[in-house]
C-alpha cells in the first residue's frame, strides 16, 4: 500500500510534519470555519493528520448519526492519511439527555462501524495501520519516519465512571484493552528500533497536583486526590514504567511547533497544530 505523497515528499529526509487538531468544532461558528482549518492542513502537505476526539460541544448538541456523517465528510476531505480516536463528547456523554439521551456503548459502536471498519485510516490516501482486536478496533498503530504512532480511547468523564450513567463494566474492559495495547506499542516501537512513540487520546488524565482545572490532581505515587472517581491510575502506572531506548536510533528526533500553527492564533480562528519530527 503506498503511503502517498505526503509521506514521499519528505523521502530524501527524515523529516515528518503531522497535523493534530480535535475538540472541534464546538459551535456552529468553529464549524463554519473547518473547511479553511482543512485547507490549511492539505495545503501543508503533512504526512497525516490525527483527530483527537470530541466532534462536538459536550451538551446540547445531538449524537444523531448525521454528526457522524459530518465528520466523515471532514475526514474524506484530507487529502492525506486521516487518523481519528472517539472523544467522550461523541459517546461517553452522549447518554446526557440534552445531547439526545442515547446508549452511550451503542453510540461508540456506531463510531466502530462507521469510521474503523477497515485496516486503513480515513482520508484521501489512507494509511495501512496495525488494529487491537475487536471490538476495540478504534486503538489503531502505524509507524513513519522512525516514530510509532498509537490511539487509544481513554476518554472525559472520568474514562465513564461519572456523569449521567457510568459504565464500570465497560470501562474495566476497555481499561485493560488499553494498557495491553499500550504496552504492546512500546514493545514493538522497541523491537523496530524507532526512536520515540507518540500517544494520542482524548481525556487529561490528570499527571500530578498542578492545575485542577485542566485534569484530575494526583499525589506522586498517581493517587487522585480530588475526590472523583479515578478512571486512570492504572493507565498511568503503566505508562510509567514503560521507556523506549532512543540509543536504538541513529537518528534522533526532535519536536518543533511553529508559532504560526499554534490554536488561537489572533485573527485566524481555530487551526491545526503541524509539528515537524527531524
Amino acid at each position: 500500500m503506498s503511503l502517498g505523497g505526503r509521506i514521499r515528499s519528505f523521502a530524501a529526509t527524515f523529516e515528518c510534519a503531522v497535523g493534530l487538531w480535535g475538540d472541534l468544532p464546538y459551535s456552529a461558528t468553529q464549524e463554519a470555519a473547518l473547511p479553511n482549518v482543512i485547507a490549511d492542513m492539505n495545503d501543508a502537505q503533512l504526512a497525516f493528520t490525527v483527530h483527537d476526539g470530541d466532534l462536538k460541544q459536550g451538551s446540547s448538541s445531538p449524537c444523531d448519526d448525521a454528526l457522524y456523517q459530518r465528520a466523515l465528510g471532514w475526514f474524506s476531505s484530507l487529502e492525506g492519511a486521516a487518523m481519528f480516536t472517539p472523544g467522550d463528547n461523541d459517546w461517553t456523554d452522549c447518554d446526557r439527555a440534552s445531547n439526545g439521551g442515547f446508549n452511550s456503548l451503542e453510540r461508540l459502536n456506531h463510531e466502530r462501524a462507521l469510521f474503523f471498519s477497515t485496516s486503513y485510516s480515513l482520508g484521501q490516501h489512507p494509511l495501512v495501520q496495525e488494529v487491537q482486536a475487536a471490538p476495540y478496533v478504534e486503538n489503531r498503530r502505524w509507524t513513519v519516519k522512525g516514530v510509532t504512532y498509537a490511539t487509544l480511547n481513554v476518554q472525559g468523564s472520568c474514562n465513564n465512571l461519572c456523569d449521567t450513567a457510568p459504565d464500570p463494566a465497560e470501562y474495566a474492559a476497555r481499561n485493560a484493552a488499553d494498557i495491553a495495547w499500550l504496552q504492546q506499542t512500546f514493545a514493538d516501537a522497541k523491537a523496530d528500533g524507532s526512536a520515540a512513540v507518540m500517544l494520542i487520546g482524548q481525556a487529561d488524565p490528570g499527571f500530578d497536583a498542578s492545575d485542577a482545572t485542566r485534569g484530575p490532581v494526583r499525589d506522586p505515587t498517581l493517587v487522585e486526590t480530588d475526590g472523583q472517581p479515578d478512571g486512570y491510575r492504572d493507565f498511568l502506572a503503566a505508562l510509567r514504567s514503560l521507556t523506549i531506548d532512543v540509543r536504538r536510533s541513529a537518528q534522533p528526533r526532535r519536536l518543533r511547533v511553529p508559532a504560526a500553527d499554534r490554536p488561537g492564533e489572533p485573527g485566524r480562528g481555530p487551526r491545526a497544530v503541524a509539528f515537524r519530527l527531524r
